[in-house]
C-alpha cells in the first residue's frame, strides 16, 4: 500500500474544502454585514487521540498496533470551521434605515420563517405595511418582542424616521420602539444560516441584551469584513497546493508503480 498516495489525497481534499470557503468569502465581498468564514486544518491522529481520551472504555490495544498506519494518521483534514466577527468598516449612505452596529459582537434580531435569528446586516427597508424588514422580508424585532404578541416595528405613514445610538426608533420625534440589540456570550456557539443570519443554541441563556449605550450609527451601511486581496492570495495559494498534490499523486500512481513493476518483472539468472 502506498501510504504517501493516501496522505496526499487527504491533503488535496482539505485544500478543496478550504478553497470552497475562500471562494464563498470572495463572492460576498460586497454583501452588507457578511462575516468571513475560516477553516483550521489538523491531522487525524490528534483528533483520534482527543476522542480516545474522553471515551469511557480503556484502550487495551498494544501501543505498537496503532489505530491506523502512522502515515495515514498524519493526513491533513479540516478540523474546525469558524466565523470571523472582526468589526468591518461602515459606509455613509444617508439612508435612515441603514443601521451599522459599532462592535463586531453586537447583533440585531429578525423574525424569519424558521424562527428568530440574529443578524449583523444593516440595510433595512419599509414593507407595504410600514414594518421595518430586511430586504428578504424578515421583520426587524423590537427589544420587547419576547413579551409582546406584535413582533414588528411599525412606522406611521410619511413620518420622518430617526434612530439614536441606543437603538430607539422615532417617527417625527415620537418614540415608536427600541431595537433589540444584544451581545452573544460565546461567539463560538454561533451557527451561520445562509450569509447574513445566525442561530444560537439556547438563545435565551447565551445572549446579553443591551440597554443604553452607543451601539448604532444611523445612515451607515456595515460592509463585509472580507479582505479581497488576502482572499485572492489564499485562492492562488490553495490552487497551487492542489496542483502540487496532483503532481505527487501522478508520480505515485504512474512513475513509482511503473518502476516497481519493472523491477519486480526483472528475473535474474
Amino acid at each position: 500500500m502506498q501510504n504517501g498516495y493516501y496522505q496526499v489525497t487527504g491533503a488535496m481534499v482539505a485544500q478543496f474544502n478550504k478553497l470552497d470557503v475562500t471562494t464563498n468569502n470572495l463572492a460576498n465581498v460586497n454583501t452588507s454585514g457578511f462575516r468571513k468564514d475560516g477553516v483550521v486544518i489538523g491531522d487525524f491522529e490528534r483528533l483520534y487521540q482527543e476522542k480516545r481520551d474522553i471515551l469511557p472504555l480503556d484502550n487495551h490495544t498494544k501501543e505498537g498496533s496503532k489505530f491506523l498506519n502512522r502515515t495515514l494518521n498524519r493526513t491533513p483534514r479540516v478540523v474546525q470551521k469558524h466565523i470571523d466577527f472582526t468589526a468591518p468598516n461602515s459606509k455613509h449612505t444617508g439612508n435612515p434605515l441603514d443601521l451599522a452596529l459599532n462592535d463586531g459582537d453586537l447583533f440585531f434580531a429578525v423574525d424569519t420563517p424558521n424562527g428568530v435569528k440574529l443578524t449583523q446586516q444593516s440595510a433595512f427597508i419599509l414593507n407595504s405595511d410600514g414594518n421595518i424588514t430586511t430586504k428578504d422580508g424578515d421583520l426587524l424585532l423590537a427589544d420587547n418582542f419576547r413579551e409582546s404578541t406584535n413582533k414588528e416595528i411599525n412606522m406611521p405613514k410619511n413620518g420622518v424616521i430617526s434612530i439614536d445610538q441606543s437603538g430607539r426608533v422615532f417617527s417625527d420625534g415620537t418614540e415608536v420602539a427600541k431595537l433589540f440589540i444584544a451581545r452573544v456570550k460565546n461567539l463560538k456557539d454561533i451557527e451561520k444560516v445562509g450569509d447574513n443570519l445566525y442561530n444560537v443554541p439556547q438563545i435565551e441563556d447565551n445572549i446579553i441584551p443591551m440597554d443604553e449605550g452607543i451601539y448604532v450609527k444611523q445612515g451607515y451601511k456595515q460592509m463585509s469584513n472580507v479582505n479581497a486581496v488576502k482572499e485572492m492570495v489564499d485562492l492562488i495559494e490553495g490552487s497551487r497546493m492542489v496542483e502540487m498534490y496532483q503532481k505527487v499523486m501522478t508520480s505515485h500512481m504512474d512513475d513509482l508503480n511503473r518502476e516497481a513493476i519493472t523491477k519486480l518483472a526483472t528475473v535474474r539468472a
